[in-house]
């Protein structure tokens, strides 16, 4: 009795582990949602779209791509973070995802999310974020719109995707190294943010290059400075706030997300998934063009990544502290 009892227990044991394989080996068996925590025209969703095209002829299912705007970037970061760990919602997310956190704890509010309820999948782009303007502003360089600045305070109003996301950041930066005010206007998205500088409701904003390169090609946006170091390869022309004297410096990065708990088995279909977007010509060809920076990292570099960058927007956000 004892041996047939032990044997069936090695049995269902065995059945287990196959049914288990299996159910690995078949993922995915339905389409993915990626969400993209911004309206559409942003960073995140023109990098999002075609890694998103690429994983999904390497996984042999679609992979639909869901904006979800909103609170800096915080609403659809907390959905995928809160979402059921399966494999079936991702997140395509900006370095906002740092740094919303140690917001809510300046503003003494509830966390929207943390930043290990999310598992990195791999990083795709990192760039400085740009100053831009009009074109018909009467500011041709950083110099002329600092002189402005200071001498109007309050008069400039700035757009950004949203308090403490990549887009308000930097300006606080760029506010607290000249000692300057200028006001801060949110909106739900970088698209949003761009469509209103060009509308005239604003004077300027920061945002990363991918967002502004057509309309500065096309003359209706000027870059003044950016946030990086030396020259951008996209924006030669542009110096940076460290060659111009101010010292200040900011990276926005985006990067693919999934649920803490998500199987590791999922895991790894999906950073061989996003590796193969990586190396797909047609992927890497169609973020060049949009004018951000092709960074990628596989997922132990980015994991350390994000949790260096954690580290260091915490100390920037207190630095902040408080804004509007």
């Amino acid at each position: 009795m004892k041996k047939r009892s032990l044997f069936r227990i090695a049995l269902c044991t065995v059945l287990a582990c196959a049914g288990l394989s299996a159910g690995a080996q078949s993922y995915p068996t339905k389409p993915i949602t990626m969400v993209v925590p911004f309206p559409p025209g942003g960073v995140a969703d023109t990098v999002g779209r075609p890694v998103a095209e690429a994983m999904s002829r390497h996984l042999k299912q679609s992979i639909v791509v869901e904006n979800k705007g909103g609170a800096g970037g915080g609403i659809g970061m907390a959905q995928v973070a809160k979402s059921k760990a399966d494999g079936y919602t991702v997140l395509m997310s900006l370095s906002s995802l740092v740094v919303l956190p140690e917001a809510d704890k300046i503003l003494q509010r509830a966390p929207m999310f943390q930043v290990n309820q999310l598992k990195p999948i791999a990083r795709f782009t990192a760039d400085p974020t740009v100053l831009v303007v009009r074109s018909e502003s009467p500011w041709k360089t950083y110099a002329e719109f600092m002189a402005y600045v200071k001498s109007n305070p309050g008069k400039i109003s700035f757009g950004s995707s949203g308090n403490y996301g990549t887009m308000h950041v930097p300006m606080e930066q760029l506010k607290a190294a000249t000692s300057t005010f200028m006001l801060h206007v949110p909106y739900t998205g970088a698209g949003p943010a761009v469509l209103a500088l060009l509308s005239g409701q604003i004077e300027a904003l920061s945002t990363g290059p991918a967002s502004v390169k057509q309309q500065i090609a096309s003359g209706r946006l000027r870059a003044l400075a950016h946030w990086g170091e030396g020259r951008l390869a996209s924006m030669p022309e542009v110096p940076s706030f460290k060659e111009l004297g101010v010292p200040i410096q900011y990276s926005q990065w985006s990067g693919l997300f999934v649920p803490a708990d998500t199987p590791a088995a999922v895991v790894d279909s999906l950073r061989q998934a996003a590796k193969f977007a990586a190396q797909d010509p047609r992927a890497v060809a169609a973020l060049t063009a949009s004018g951000t920076s092709f960074m990628y990292q596989d997922a132990a570099d980015f994991d350390r990544f994000v949790q260096s960058d954690a580290k260091a927007m915490s100390a920037l956000v207190t630095r902040i502290g408080k804004v509007d």
